[in-house]
């Protein structure tokens, strides 16, 4: 008998329906603010080169986006039970959010025009700049892998990444967030975004797959020896 069947196993999908509206809802909020720091700050409208806010205002923001990392970390820790189970639901709540914080900009403002439109995604450590369809492939990604680890987790499997797997997944989060800001002087300031490094994005999320995959296949053949 599978060891997650029963109460506890519909209690699981409950919960991770719940993370989803709550990361609907939270992508809502944020989208929200969005419009009115637009309202206030980009009246000609949003595009580049941009016209950058008041240092104050900046630490607001900065604090704001501090604020939500933890607000998904809380949400994600409570719907967990185990450490790689809080990871994926992590990921899921992260990245549900991340695309439904442009879908709700895209039913109040009209924006972004296309998937190709530039936008700044992130101020920590310094300011991410790129293509909408960047973060909308990471956070796909970041489902996709989230489900599988869940499907080992839920029906009774094991998901334990090796060192070396960390390394190269952390190697290819890497990757991911040096196409960002590699040229983070780019579109703010005054100057125009470059090409963006699509070929470090795409090592990056090659990498991340590359890890996990070589950790769902160790890991089954560990437990069907163990047994």
């Amino acid at each position: 008998m599978a060891p997650f069947e029963g109460s506890a196993q519909g209690s699981r999908w409950i919960h991770l329906i719940l993370l989803f509206f709550f990361a609907v809802a939270m992508a809502y909020l944020e989208a929200a603010v969005v419009v009115y720091l637009r309202k206030i700050y980009y009246t000609q409208g949003f595009s580049f080169p941009l016209q950058m806010i008041d240092k104050k205002m900046l630490v607001v923001e900065i604090g704001r986006e501090l604020a939500t990392i933890v607000m998904l970390l809380t949400v994600s820790l409570i719907a967990g039970r185990s450490f790689y189970e809080r990871f994926a639901m992590l990921s899921i709540a992260f990245a549900v959010w991340d695309i439904f914080y442009y879908v709700w900009l895209k039913v109040l403002l009209g924006w972004p025009e296309s998937l190709f439109t530039w936008d700044i995604l992130f101020l920590i450590p310094l300011p991410w700049v790129g293509p909408v369809l960047s973060p909308v492939a990471v956070s796909l990604s970041l489902i996709l892998g989230a489900a599988l680890i869940l499907n080992r987790l839920w029906f009774g499997g094991v998901f334990a990444p090796d060192i070396r797997e960390w390394l190269i997944a952390s190697g290819g989060a890497f990757l991911i967030m040096l196409s960002y800001i590699l040229d983070f002087q780019a579109g703010v300031g005054g100057a125009i975004p470059r090409p963006y490094r699509w070929d470090l994005l795409l090592v990056g999320l090659a990498a991340g797959f590359y890890a996990l995959a070589r950790t769902l296949a160790r890991t089954k053949e560990g437990s069907a020896c163990d047994e």
